[in-house]
């Protein structure tokens, strides 16, 4: 691939330490979510549903759409994306938590 044909690609990293202060209604809405998701097979639909009942991460993966961040962005194509959640320890004192330093 020629130097054009890649600096016309960008990749965005974005880090989200999140804290669940509702588990309840978190898990609720990854369920209605599910629920709701009219493209899910049946089959894959119970497992999707045990496990936001058991993993709040699991909950958060299910609703958090990185498609959404470039939707209506001007001049832009979503090429690719992943994204990860996971429970984390976290310390907000804590020097190695500075994400600036990733930058």
């Amino acid at each position: 691939m020629s130097t054009t044909q890649t600096s016309r690609y960008v990749r965005i990293r974005v880090d989200l330490m999140l804290e669940v202060s509702d588990s309840g209604a978190l898990t609720k809405a990854a369920l209605d979510h599910i629920g709701g998701d009219d493209f899910m097979p049946d089959e894959e639909r119970g497992y999707a549903q045990d496990a936001v009942r058991d993993d709040e991460a699991e909950a958060l993966a299910y609703l958090i759409d990185p498609f959404s961040l470039i939707e209506g962005v001007p001049g832009v194509e979503l090429a690719k994306a992943s994204w990860t959640s996971e429970g984390a320890a976290y310390d907000p004192d804590a020097d190695d938590w500075d994400m600036d330093d990733d930058v």
